[in-house]
């Protein structure tokens, strides 16, 4: 969507108080993005795409990690309500965590903003329909354990159900493998949403089930860590594979490994989404809070290992 659609849409629906305020010096602006984890590299691409759109509008652009933890993002964007910031964005931990704290700031003036889980009061709503997102993902796995296993084999899912907002992601996930591969044996689902754990995940199932065939994760994040873990126990070859959402650099450079088993990804579009929040953010500084919240989505597509390898798939960042 262009900049001038996009202040059209927030313009359309600014308050007639804020309307009357002074559009402010871009230098003095201050916008924040509280990060649940910068571990996860979904999270850098809405963050490298909030700096371009904030580079582009010449404000201030400040991004603060979360480290994971509920209490430390309450207490970050209090932080930024005391420091007078112009706008908020958050991909919260705890939505309802939020409600209180972005109710504060929206008293105070600040422009509110969410990205991809949404706090649900946000001046800004820039969301996804998860179960859709995740039932994605699986069908793009299941489809090839169907042509390439005849749906015989064992998959396990490394997901985000610590979240109560990403659970449903898995449960699309899963929804789907058991649609298009009935017979396929899922051993494991298990909450594992960075590197880290998603590796750990991997490595502890392939004690049990050294025969695992298929690894599939509701981000790049984890699939990365279970990619690893595959690689790292010899658990590679035509019947293995990974697949994941996010399409992150990350997961993109080992997509194309010799003889890579990461088969596929869903592009979410990170940088999209974070250069259009600071787009709208500024807009609702500049003219005022919208009477009603602005409502979008993140858009999503398959993307198969051979559209990597061939080039026909293009990365977004």
């Amino acid at each position: 969507m262009k900049f001038a659609k996009l202040a059209l849409l927030v313009a359309g629906v600014v308050t007639a108080v804020g309307a009357a305020n002074a559009a402010k010096d871009p230098s003095e602006i201050k916008l924040g993005y509280s990060i649940p984890q910068l571990a996860n590299p979904w999270f850098v691409g809405v963050k490298l795409g909030m700096e371009k759109a904030c580079e582009e509008l010449g404000i201030q652009c400040i991004s603060i990690d979360a480290q994971y933890r509920v209490d430390k993002q309450v207490s970050d964007i209090e932080n930024m309500i005391s420091d007078k910031y112009d706008a908020i964005l958050s991909t919260p931990i705890d939505s309802n965590a939020l409600v209180a704290t972005y109710e504060d700031a929206k008293k105070a003036g600040i422009a509110t903003g969410s990205i991809a889980q949404l706090v649900p009061n946000s001046n800004l709503l820039y969301g996804m329909d998860e179960y859709n997102y995740g039932h994605t993902i699986g069908s793009q796995a299941a489809n090839w354990a169907k042509a390439t296993l005849q749906c015989k084999g064992k998959v396990a899912l490394i997901t985000q159900d610590n979240v109560e907002a990403t659970k449903h992601r898995g449960d699309g996930i899963e929804a789907a493998v058991k649609e298009i591969c009935p017979g396929m044996e899922i051993v494991a689902r298990q909450a594992g949403d960075n590197p880290e754990s998603g590796m750990k995940i991997i490595e502890a199932v392939l004690q049990q089930h050294p025969d695992l065939n298929l690894v599939i994760g509701s981000n790049d994040s984890g699939g990365i860590g279970g990619y690893q873990a595959m690689v790292a126990n010899n658990a590679v070859g035509p019947d293995r594979a990974v697949f994941s959402g996010d399409a992150t650099r990350e997961c993109l450079a080992l997509m194309q490994e010799p003889d890579s088993i990461y088969r596929g990804t869903v592009d979410l579009y990170p940088y999209k989404g974070g250069y259009e929040s600071a787009k709208y953010l500024y807009e609702m500084v500049q003219n005022g809070l919208p009477a009603e919240p602005v409502k979008t989505q993140l858009p999503y597509v398959e993307v198969p290992q051979a559209d990597v390898l061939s080039g026909k798939y293009k990365a977004s960042y």
